[in-house]
Protein backbone atom coordinates (compact mmCIF):
# COMPACT_ATOMS: atom_id res chain seq x y z
CA UNK A 1 0.00 0.00 0.00
CA UNK A 2 1.43 3.44 -0.90
CA UNK A 3 2.81 5.51 1.95
CA UNK A 4 0.62 8.45 0.85
CA UNK A 5 -2.51 6.35 1.36
CA UNK A 6 -1.36 5.24 4.81
CA UNK A 7 -0.49 8.76 5.93
CA UNK A 8 -3.77 10.22 4.64
CA UNK A 9 -5.75 7.48 6.38
CA UNK A 10 -3.83 7.95 9.64
CA UNK A 11 -4.38 11.72 9.63
CA UNK A 12 -8.08 11.28 8.88
CA UNK A 13 -8.52 8.70 11.65
CA UNK A 14 -6.69 10.82 14.23
CA UNK A 15 -8.60 13.96 13.30
CA UNK A 16 -11.96 12.18 13.26
CA UNK A 17 -11.41 10.33 16.52
CA UNK A 18 -9.39 12.81 18.53
CA UNK A 19 -11.40 15.85 17.48
CA UNK A 20 -14.75 14.69 18.82
CA UNK A 21 -14.31 11.68 21.12
CA UNK A 22 -14.73 14.09 24.05
CA UNK A 23 -18.25 14.75 22.78
CA UNK A 24 -19.00 11.01 22.70
CA UNK A 25 -17.89 10.74 26.33
CA UNK A 26 -20.01 13.76 27.27
CA UNK A 27 -23.04 12.29 25.50
CA UNK A 28 -22.56 8.99 27.31
CA UNK A 29 -22.36 10.76 30.66
CA UNK A 30 -25.50 12.78 29.87
CA UNK A 31 -27.38 9.53 29.16
CA UNK A 32 -26.27 8.00 32.46
CA UNK A 33 -23.80 5.55 30.97
CA UNK A 34 -21.26 3.85 33.21
CA UNK A 35 -17.56 4.00 32.26
CA UNK A 36 -17.81 0.47 30.89
CA UNK A 37 -20.86 1.39 28.80
CA UNK A 38 -19.19 4.52 27.43
CA UNK A 39 -16.11 2.47 26.54
CA UNK A 40 -18.41 -0.02 24.84
CA UNK A 41 -20.03 2.79 22.85
CA UNK A 42 -16.69 4.07 21.58
CA UNK A 43 -15.52 0.51 20.77
CA UNK A 44 -18.74 -0.23 18.89
CA UNK A 45 -18.60 3.03 16.96
CA UNK A 46 -15.00 2.39 15.90
CA UNK A 47 -15.92 -1.10 14.68
CA UNK A 48 -18.98 0.32 12.91
CA UNK A 49 -16.76 2.82 11.14
CA UNK A 50 -14.10 0.24 10.22
CA UNK A 51 -15.90 -2.88 9.01
CA UNK A 52 -18.69 -1.46 6.80
CA UNK A 53 -16.27 1.18 5.48
CA UNK A 54 -13.78 -1.47 4.39
CA UNK A 55 -16.52 -3.57 2.81
CA UNK A 56 -17.95 -0.61 0.87
CA UNK A 57 -14.50 0.53 -0.25
CA UNK A 58 -13.72 -2.92 -1.66
CA UNK A 59 -17.15 -3.47 -3.17
CA UNK A 60 -17.54 -0.02 -4.75
CA UNK A 61 -13.84 0.49 -5.56
CA UNK A 62 -13.84 3.98 -4.04
CA UNK A 63 -12.56 5.37 -0.71
CA UNK A 64 -15.71 5.16 1.41
CA UNK A 65 -14.82 6.84 4.69
CA UNK A 66 -17.26 6.51 7.58
CA UNK A 67 -17.56 8.34 10.89
CA UNK A 68 -19.79 8.58 13.91
CA UNK A 69 -22.49 11.23 13.86
CA UNK A 70 -20.96 14.24 15.60
CA UNK A 71 -24.19 16.31 15.38
CA UNK A 72 -26.04 13.26 16.68
CA UNK A 73 -23.72 13.01 19.67
CA UNK A 74 -24.24 16.72 20.34
CA UNK A 75 -28.00 16.14 20.23
CA UNK A 76 -27.69 13.37 22.81
CA UNK A 77 -25.41 15.36 25.09
CA UNK A 78 -27.76 18.36 24.97
CA UNK A 79 -30.88 16.35 25.80
CA UNK A 80 -32.75 17.41 28.93
CA UNK A 81 -34.98 14.31 29.01
CA UNK A 82 -32.68 12.39 31.37
CA UNK A 83 -33.34 9.25 29.34
CA UNK A 84 -31.61 6.14 30.61
CA UNK A 85 -28.99 4.16 28.72
CA UNK A 86 -31.44 1.39 27.76
CA UNK A 87 -34.00 3.92 26.50
CA UNK A 88 -31.29 5.69 24.50
CA UNK A 89 -30.22 2.47 22.80
CA UNK A 90 -33.85 1.93 21.81
CA UNK A 91 -33.85 5.36 20.19
CA UNK A 92 -30.56 4.53 18.41
CA UNK A 93 -32.15 1.41 16.96
CA UNK A 94 -35.22 3.34 15.83
CA UNK A 95 -33.02 5.91 14.05
CA UNK A 96 -31.06 3.10 12.39
CA UNK A 97 -34.26 1.45 11.14
CA UNK A 98 -35.36 4.79 9.65
CA UNK A 99 -32.03 5.04 7.79
CA UNK A 100 -32.34 1.47 6.49
CA UNK A 101 -35.87 2.12 5.22
CA UNK A 102 -34.68 5.32 3.58
CA UNK A 103 -31.97 3.39 1.78
CA UNK A 104 -34.32 0.65 0.62
CA UNK A 105 -37.18 2.88 -0.60
CA UNK A 106 -36.03 5.32 -3.33
CA UNK A 107 -39.21 7.41 -3.04
CA UNK A 108 -38.42 8.15 0.60
CA UNK A 109 -34.92 9.25 -0.41
CA UNK A 110 -36.38 11.74 -2.86
CA UNK A 111 -38.78 12.96 -0.17
CA UNK A 112 -35.93 13.35 2.34
CA UNK A 113 -34.00 15.39 -0.21
CA UNK A 114 -36.87 17.90 -0.16
CA UNK A 115 -36.41 18.66 3.54
CA UNK A 116 -35.68 22.40 3.60
CA UNK A 117 -31.96 22.78 4.19
CA UNK A 118 -32.54 25.92 6.24
CA UNK A 119 -34.80 24.11 8.73
CA UNK A 120 -32.41 21.18 9.16
CA UNK A 121 -29.43 23.52 9.58
CA UNK A 122 -31.35 25.66 12.06
CA UNK A 123 -32.21 22.65 14.21
CA UNK A 124 -28.58 21.58 14.20
CA UNK A 125 -27.43 25.09 15.08
CA UNK A 126 -29.87 25.14 17.99
CA UNK A 127 -28.45 21.85 19.25
CA UNK A 128 -24.83 23.01 18.94
CA UNK A 129 -25.24 26.50 20.41
CA UNK A 130 -25.34 25.48 24.13
CA UNK A 131 -22.04 23.58 23.75
CA UNK A 132 -20.26 26.58 22.25
CA UNK A 133 -21.76 28.82 24.92
CA UNK A 134 -20.38 26.47 27.59
CA UNK A 135 -16.89 27.22 26.28
CA UNK A 136 -17.30 30.87 27.24
CA UNK A 137 -19.17 30.11 30.46
CA UNK A 138 -16.09 28.13 31.47
CA UNK A 139 -14.22 31.42 31.83
CA UNK A 140 -16.09 31.85 35.12
CA UNK A 141 -14.56 28.71 36.62
CA UNK A 142 -11.27 28.27 34.72
CA UNK A 143 -10.46 31.38 32.71
CA UNK A 144 -6.82 30.36 32.23
CA UNK A 145 -7.57 27.01 30.56
CA UNK A 146 -10.50 28.33 28.54
CA UNK A 147 -8.48 31.29 27.31
CA UNK A 148 -5.45 29.13 26.51
CA UNK A 149 -7.54 26.65 24.51
CA UNK A 150 -9.34 29.40 22.61
CA UNK A 151 -6.12 31.20 21.69
CA UNK A 152 -4.46 27.94 20.59
CA UNK A 153 -7.51 27.10 18.49
CA UNK A 154 -7.53 30.46 16.71
CA UNK A 155 -3.81 30.24 15.92
CA UNK A 156 -3.98 26.58 14.87
CA UNK A 157 -6.91 27.27 12.56
CA UNK A 158 -4.75 29.76 10.71
CA UNK A 159 -1.49 27.82 10.68
CA UNK A 160 -2.55 24.14 10.55
CA UNK A 161 -6.33 23.90 10.10
CA UNK A 162 -6.35 20.13 9.51
CA UNK A 163 -4.69 19.48 12.87
CA UNK A 164 -6.31 22.32 14.82
CA UNK A 165 -8.54 20.13 16.99
CA UNK A 166 -5.74 17.65 17.68
CA UNK A 167 -3.48 20.51 18.78
CA UNK A 168 -6.21 21.90 21.02
CA UNK A 169 -6.79 18.45 22.52
CA UNK A 170 -3.09 17.94 23.24
CA UNK A 171 -2.72 21.38 24.84
CA UNK A 172 -5.84 20.97 27.00
CA UNK A 173 -4.86 17.51 28.25
CA UNK A 174 -1.28 18.60 28.93
CA UNK A 175 -2.47 21.66 30.86
CA UNK A 176 -4.79 19.58 33.05
CA UNK A 177 -2.18 16.87 33.72
CA UNK A 178 0.54 19.39 34.55
CA UNK A 179 -1.90 21.28 36.76
CA UNK A 180 -2.73 18.16 38.74
CA UNK A 181 -6.37 18.07 37.68
CA UNK A 182 -6.29 14.66 36.02
CA UNK A 183 -7.87 11.75 37.91
CA UNK A 184 -6.29 8.41 37.04
CA UNK A 185 -8.76 5.67 36.02
CA UNK A 186 -9.52 3.01 38.59
CA UNK A 187 -9.62 -0.09 36.38
CA UNK A 188 -6.84 0.71 33.91
CA UNK A 189 -8.11 -1.72 31.25
CA UNK A 190 -5.96 -1.86 28.14
CA UNK A 191 -8.42 -3.21 25.58
CA UNK A 192 -11.85 -2.08 24.52
CA UNK A 193 -14.92 -4.20 25.19
CA UNK A 194 -18.54 -4.50 24.09
CA UNK A 195 -21.21 -4.34 26.80
CA UNK A 196 -24.69 -5.00 25.39
CA UNK A 197 -27.88 -3.90 27.13
CA UNK A 198 -31.49 -4.78 26.47
CA UNK A 199 -32.99 -1.80 24.61
CA UNK A 200 -36.14 -0.14 25.92
CA UNK A 201 -38.39 1.40 23.27
CA UNK A 202 -39.92 4.47 24.90
CA UNK A 203 -42.09 6.40 22.39
CA UNK A 204 -41.22 9.78 23.92
CA UNK A 205 -37.48 9.06 23.76
CA UNK A 206 -37.76 7.78 20.20
CA UNK A 207 -39.54 10.97 19.12
CA UNK A 208 -37.22 13.24 21.12
CA UNK A 209 -33.92 11.54 20.30
CA UNK A 210 -34.43 8.90 17.61
CA UNK A 211 -36.19 11.03 14.99
CA UNK A 212 -33.90 14.10 15.35
CA UNK A 213 -30.87 11.78 15.41
CA UNK A 214 -31.98 10.28 12.09
CA UNK A 215 -32.54 13.70 10.54
CA UNK A 216 -29.29 15.35 11.65
CA UNK A 217 -27.32 12.27 10.63
CA UNK A 218 -28.95 12.29 7.21
CA UNK A 219 -28.72 16.01 6.52
CA UNK A 220 -25.48 16.92 8.31
CA UNK A 221 -23.43 13.77 7.71
CA UNK A 222 -24.67 11.49 4.93
CA UNK A 223 -25.70 14.11 2.39
CA UNK A 224 -22.43 16.11 2.73
CA UNK A 225 -20.56 12.80 2.59
CA UNK A 226 -22.09 12.00 -0.80
CA UNK A 227 -21.17 15.51 -1.97
CA UNK A 228 -17.51 15.03 -0.95
CA UNK A 229 -17.35 11.76 -2.89
CA UNK A 230 -18.98 13.40 -5.92
CA UNK A 231 -16.51 16.29 -5.84
CA UNK A 232 -13.67 13.74 -5.88
CA UNK A 233 -15.16 12.14 -8.99
CA UNK A 234 -16.96 9.18 -7.39
CA UNK A 235 -20.65 8.40 -7.86
CA UNK A 236 -21.62 6.50 -4.73
CA UNK A 237 -24.92 4.58 -4.90
CA UNK A 238 -27.13 5.69 -2.03
CA UNK A 239 -28.90 2.37 -1.45
CA UNK A 240 -25.93 0.19 -0.35
CA UNK A 241 -24.30 3.02 1.61
CA UNK A 242 -27.39 4.02 3.61
CA UNK A 243 -28.55 0.44 4.04
CA UNK A 244 -25.22 -0.94 5.23
CA UNK A 245 -24.41 1.95 7.57
CA UNK A 246 -27.96 1.79 8.94
CA UNK A 247 -27.63 -1.97 9.46
CA UNK A 248 -24.29 -1.49 11.25
CA UNK A 249 -25.87 1.16 13.48
CA UNK A 250 -28.79 -1.18 14.23
CA UNK A 251 -26.58 -4.14 15.18
CA UNK A 252 -24.21 -2.04 17.31
CA UNK A 253 -26.85 0.13 19.00
CA UNK A 254 -27.31 -2.24 21.99
CA UNK A 255 -23.58 -1.74 22.65
CA UNK A 256 -24.07 2.05 22.74
CA UNK A 257 -23.29 3.09 19.14
CA UNK A 258 -25.63 5.96 18.33
CA UNK A 259 -25.05 6.28 14.56
CA UNK A 260 -22.54 5.34 11.85
CA UNK A 261 -22.58 7.38 8.65
CA UNK A 262 -20.53 8.85 5.83
CA UNK A 263 -17.77 11.22 6.86
CA UNK A 264 -17.41 14.65 5.31
CA UNK A 265 -14.36 16.55 6.59
CA UNK A 266 -12.18 13.47 7.15
CA UNK A 267 -13.41 12.00 3.86
CA UNK A 268 -11.93 14.95 2.02
CA UNK A 269 -8.50 13.91 3.33
CA UNK A 270 -8.87 10.39 1.93
CA UNK A 271 -10.52 11.11 -1.42
CA UNK A 272 -8.12 13.66 -2.92
CA UNK A 273 -4.97 13.21 -5.05
CA UNK A 274 -2.75 13.44 -1.97
CA UNK A 275 -4.14 10.09 -0.80
CA UNK A 276 -3.29 8.34 -4.09
CA UNK A 277 -2.45 9.79 -7.52
CA UNK A 278 -4.62 7.21 -9.30
CA UNK A 279 -8.37 7.63 -8.58
CA UNK A 280 -8.96 4.02 -9.57
CA UNK A 281 -6.60 2.83 -6.80
CA UNK A 282 -7.58 5.38 -4.18
CA UNK A 283 -10.00 2.91 -2.60
CA UNK A 284 -7.06 1.37 -0.72
CA UNK A 285 -7.05 4.51 1.45
CA UNK A 286 -10.47 3.47 2.70
CA UNK A 287 -9.01 0.09 3.70
CA UNK A 288 -6.14 1.74 5.58
CA UNK A 289 -8.57 4.11 7.32
CA UNK A 290 -10.67 1.13 8.41
CA UNK A 291 -7.55 -0.59 9.73
CA UNK A 292 -6.65 2.36 11.93
CA UNK A 293 -10.17 2.39 13.37
CA UNK A 294 -9.84 -1.30 14.23
CA UNK A 295 -6.76 -0.34 16.27
CA UNK A 296 -8.71 2.48 17.92
CA UNK A 297 -11.46 0.01 18.80
CA UNK A 298 -8.90 -2.41 20.24
CA UNK A 299 -7.35 0.23 22.52
CA UNK A 300 -10.47 2.30 23.17
CA UNK A 301 -10.47 1.64 26.93
CA UNK A 302 -7.39 3.72 27.83
CA UNK A 303 -8.48 6.44 25.40
CA UNK A 304 -11.89 6.68 27.08
CA UNK A 305 -10.24 6.53 30.52
CA UNK A 306 -8.17 9.55 29.51
CA UNK A 307 -11.26 11.63 28.90
CA UNK A 308 -13.15 10.22 31.88
CA UNK A 309 -10.24 11.36 34.05
CA UNK A 310 -10.50 14.96 32.88
CA UNK A 311 -12.62 17.45 34.86
CA UNK A 312 -16.11 17.99 33.44
CA UNK A 313 -15.29 21.65 32.74
CA UNK A 314 -12.33 20.59 30.61
CA UNK A 315 -14.53 18.23 28.57
CA UNK A 316 -16.98 21.09 28.03
CA UNK A 317 -14.17 23.40 26.89
CA UNK A 318 -12.78 20.84 24.42
CA UNK A 319 -16.27 20.04 23.12
CA UNK A 320 -17.18 23.70 22.75
CA UNK A 321 -14.09 24.41 20.68
CA UNK A 322 -14.62 21.30 18.54
CA UNK A 323 -18.16 22.41 17.68
CA UNK A 324 -17.37 26.02 16.76
CA UNK A 325 -16.77 24.98 13.12
CA UNK A 326 -19.98 22.94 12.78
CA UNK A 327 -21.95 25.75 14.44
CA UNK A 328 -20.53 28.25 11.97
CA UNK A 329 -21.51 26.04 9.06
CA UNK A 330 -25.00 25.46 10.45
CA UNK A 331 -25.68 29.16 10.96
CA UNK A 332 -24.44 29.90 7.46
CA UNK A 333 -26.72 27.17 6.11
CA UNK A 334 -29.80 28.32 7.93
CA UNK A 335 -29.36 31.91 6.71
CA UNK A 336 -28.28 31.09 3.15
CA UNK A 337 -31.76 31.46 1.64
CA UNK A 338 -33.29 34.90 2.36
CA UNK A 339 -36.81 33.53 1.88
CA UNK A 340 -36.37 30.95 4.66
CA UNK A 341 -34.46 33.03 7.20
CA UNK A 342 -37.44 33.83 9.38
CA UNK A 343 -38.51 30.18 9.48
CA UNK A 344 -34.94 29.13 10.22
CA UNK A 345 -34.57 31.59 13.10
CA UNK A 346 -37.80 30.35 14.69
CA UNK A 347 -36.62 26.75 14.32
CA UNK A 348 -33.26 27.70 15.80
CA UNK A 349 -34.83 29.55 18.76
CA UNK A 350 -37.24 26.72 19.55
CA UNK A 351 -34.44 24.14 19.48
CA UNK A 352 -31.96 26.22 21.47
CA UNK A 353 -34.60 26.96 24.13
CA UNK A 354 -34.26 23.46 25.55
CA UNK A 355 -38.01 23.28 26.12
CA UNK A 356 -39.56 19.89 26.89
CA UNK A 357 -43.28 19.40 26.22
CA UNK A 358 -45.22 16.17 26.82
CA UNK A 359 -41.92 14.48 27.61
CA UNK A 360 -40.51 15.34 24.17
CA UNK A 361 -37.32 17.40 23.77
CA UNK A 362 -36.66 20.68 22.01
CA UNK A 363 -34.98 19.28 18.88
CA UNK A 364 -38.30 17.74 17.85
CA UNK A 365 -40.25 20.91 18.65
CA UNK A 366 -37.78 22.96 16.66
CA UNK A 367 -38.50 20.78 13.62
CA UNK A 368 -42.24 20.99 14.25
CA UNK A 369 -42.01 24.77 14.47
CA UNK A 370 -40.13 25.02 11.20
CA UNK A 371 -42.40 22.63 9.30
CA UNK A 372 -45.60 24.24 10.61
CA UNK A 373 -44.45 27.75 9.70
CA UNK A 374 -43.42 26.59 6.23
CA UNK A 375 -46.75 24.81 5.73
CA UNK A 376 -48.75 27.84 6.90
CA UNK A 377 -46.76 30.18 4.69
CA UNK A 378 -47.25 28.02 1.62
CA UNK A 379 -50.97 27.63 2.35
CA UNK A 380 -51.42 31.38 2.63
CA UNK A 381 -49.42 31.93 -0.54
CA UNK A 382 -51.61 29.40 -2.39
CA UNK A 383 -54.78 31.10 -1.17
CA UNK A 384 -53.50 34.49 -2.28
CA UNK A 385 -52.82 32.98 -5.67
CA UNK A 386 -56.36 31.60 -5.85
CA UNK A 387 -57.88 34.94 -4.84
CA UNK A 388 -55.85 36.79 -7.46
CA UNK A 389 -56.78 34.25 -10.10
CA UNK A 390 -60.49 34.54 -9.38
CA UNK A 391 -60.26 38.32 -9.41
Amino acid sequence: MPLASLSAALIAALVGFGGTVALIVQAGQALGGTPDQITSAVTALCLGIALPGALLSVRLRMPVVLAWSTPGAALLAASTLHAGWAEATGAFMAAAVMMIILGLVPALGRLAARIPAAVAAAMLAGVLLPFCMSLFRAFQSDALLAGLVLVVFVIARQRAPTFALLIVLAVAVAAVVLGGGFTAPHDGDLFGSLVPVTPVFDPAVIVSLGLPLFLVTLVSQNLPGFVVLAQAGYTAPTRPVLTLTGLASLLLAPMGAHAVNLAAITAAICTGPDAHPDPRRRWVTGIAYAGFYVLLALFSAPLVDLFMGLPRETIQIITGVALLGPLTGSIAGMLSDPDDREVAVMTFAATASGVTLFGIGSAFWGLVTGFLVLAARRLLARRRGVVRGSA
